[in-house]
């Protein structure tokens, strides 16, 4: 299976959409804070594709901390269809050798603290707790990973 990963861009927003609902159910951004996303001058937006679909995209952005560069990944969505096929590793690995080329020293990112797939890839990744968000995604709690990238 060839997984090629491009820049995501408003056309694909329905489709987008789409996998993040699928994803995140109740917790998932509104097709506007999408569209929101894709257009943001800080954002990196990337979509996976498989044989001309698209399999997956993350968001992520710069946000400047004390005046330095920090990459945020604010959403990752794997279509149910492509989940466990190394979909979601490629985006991050990529969204992080952006990151880096725009200075950023290092990534954080929120996961639901009973997100176990994804946990495990982030762990994987060189990610490590750094905080507990407390009622995060409605009930339940989110953790706050991070990770160095220099």
């Amino acid at each position: 299976m060839e997984i090629t990963v491009e820049t995501a861009t408003i056309k694909m927003l329905n489709v987008l959409y789409e996998i993040e609902k699928q994803s995140f159910k109740e917790e998932a951004f509104s097709k506007l804070q999408i569209s929101y996303l894709l257009m943001d001058n800080n954002g990196v937006s990337l979509a996976a594709k498989v044989g001309g679909e698209v399999a997956g995209f993350i968001i992520g952005r710069i946000d400047f901390v004390r005046n330095r560069p920090v990459g945020h990944v604010m959403t990752i969505d794997v279509s149910q269809v492509y989940r466990r096929q190394g979909i979601g590793q490629r985006l991050m690995v990529e969204l992080e050798g952006i990151f880096k080329q725009k200075g950023a020293t290092e990534c954080r990112l929120e996961v639901r603290e009973n997100n176990v797939a994804a946990l495990g890839l982030y762990q994987k990744l060189g990610y490590h707790q750094v905080g507990v968000l407390e009622n995060y995604y409605g009930r339940a709690h989110g953790l706050y990973l991070m990770k160095n990238l220099s």
